[in-house]
């Protein structure tokens, strides 16, 4: 469904500013450590890497490929794993970027300001994020990457982002939550067990980043309908850019699983690059955030294409 354009009056205040300290008191009112809330040594949570619950889910169209269901079982199990452990070393990696964008952003702030609490929170939160995640990556002994070093050595640049435009920082934080987000709450709904390490460290990161996401878009929606005419218009036509790379960059299958279990090329294209199913994962993953971008006025005419043309429209 494509989203309705929308007015782009700018919202109450106050409303925001309520928004904001809420989101701060709900972080200290409910929050997890990853070295006190998780029990990594229990032996219900140590990771074998032959445990058939760590075979692709569904939401992984690789899983119900003939090539895949023809491997044998622990070889399954070992590409789920190195799926996951992968998601979670790109996770922990993005997180880094955004810390140091925050800590940026806030370093700015005037005394009095709402966002100054609630970013410190997030940050702090963030952190305890990619501790679990780099712990979960220790455990499993695999020699995962991450990024790609290219990717890497770009994606610096993303802490600098706040210093030209916070709105468009938000947006790349977007970019980067919402598909893991959709991706991992879709993980929980379906009807395979789960390994309890995997699946407490998605529940923890869901529950925490509903948070960082509700505050990207509350903000959001208080600053870009006070924008000037002409930056609105260059984010309309940068956000679906940001947003489908970055799409792309937490959805797609890691090259070094590809290189490291023999994948064949054909097998990978047909799964994930002529799949009109993974097109549409993709296109849903940024879902929430492209019917924000229609509510604020990011959306005309002219940006609509460029969402079309990077795959994530409607």
């Amino acid at each position: 469904m494509t989203p309705a354009p929308s007015s782009t009056t700018a919202p109450d205040r106050s409303a925001y500013r309520a928004v904001v300290e809420r989101l701060s008191k709900a972080s200290v009112d409910k929050h997890w450590e990853p070295y006190r809330d998780i029990p990594w040594d229990d032996p219900d949570f140590l990771i074998d890497r032959t445990d058939p619950r760590w075979e692709l889910p569904d939401v992984d169209k690789l899983g119900g490929h003939p090539w895949y269901r023809s491997r044998p079982p622990e070889t399954r199990a070992l590409i789920g794993l190195w799926r996951v452990t992968t998601a979670m070393k790109i996770g922990l990696q993005f997180e880094n970027l955004l810390k140091r964008g925050l800590l940026n952003f806030a370093y700015r702030l005037p005394n009095g300001s709402p966002e100054f609490r609630y970013v410190y929170h997030e940050t702090i939160e963030e952190g305890h994020h990619g501790m679990m995640f780099q712990e979960f990556v220790n455990r499993t002994k695999l020699p995962v990457r991450g990024m790609p070093g290219p990717l890497s050595a770009i994606a610096q640049v993303t802490p600098w982002i706040p210093l030209i435009s916070t709105e468009l920082f938000f947006v790349f934080v977007l970019g980067g939550e919402d598909p893991i987000d959709h991706v991992q709450r879709r993980v929980l709904k379906d009807d395979r067990p789960h390994h309890p390490l995997e699946e407490i460290i998605m529940r923890i990161h869901i529950a925490e980043e509903a948070r960082h996401i509700s505050f990207a878009r509350h903000y959001l929606r208080d600053r870009v309908p006070r924008m000037p005419r002409h930056r609105r218009f260059l984010l309309g036509v940068i956000s679906p850019i940001v947003l489908g790379v970055m799409a792309r960059i937490m959805l797609a299958p890691p090259g070094s699983m590809i290189k490291r279990f023999g994948i064949p090329v054909d097998v990978v294209a047909e799964v994930y690059l002529r799949n009109p199913a993974a097109r549409q994962e993709i296109r849903d993953s940024v879902s929430r955030t492209r019917e924000l971008c229609a509510e604020i006025g990011l959306v005309n005419a002219f940006s609509r294409r460029v969402w079309k043309l990077m795959g994530i429209w409607a």
